[in-house]
């Protein structure tokens, strides 16, 4: 099993994962602390569980607006300008459940 050391709004986390998904995890914590950092420009003072808590929402609002889309495309409802991409879709789902699984395990910690 992966260990990584992660840091999300300055602060370090320790998180296990599947050998060989270390450099996916990094790149995934990265896109929170983006979410972190873009909480703290709207101002107000937040600590640091209220910080991971409003960064999470906003993730999972993406990921809600993805399986909507998602959901769109496998109907057949998309524009007709849109290319689809039969792959794709797929993609997006699995991108979603590790969201998804990334957040679960962040809320145990």
């Amino acid at each position: 099993m992966g260990q990584v050391t992660v840091r999300v709004g300055g602060y370090s986390h320790p998180v296990s994962c599947e050998d060989g998904q270390e450099a996916h995890l990094v790149a995934l914590a990265a896109e929170v602390d983006r979410r972190v950092s873009s909480v703290r420009t709207m101002g107000g003072s937040y600590g640091e569980s209220r910080l991971l808590l409003l960064a999470s929402l906003l993730l999972a609002d993406e990921v809600h607006d993805l399986k909507v889309e998602l959901a769109q495309a496998r109907a057949g409802m998309l524009p007709p300008a849109a290319p689809t991409d039969p792959r794709l879709a797929e993609r997006l789902a699995r991108v979603a459940e590790r969201i998804e699984g990334i957040a679960t395990d962040l809320g145990k910690g």
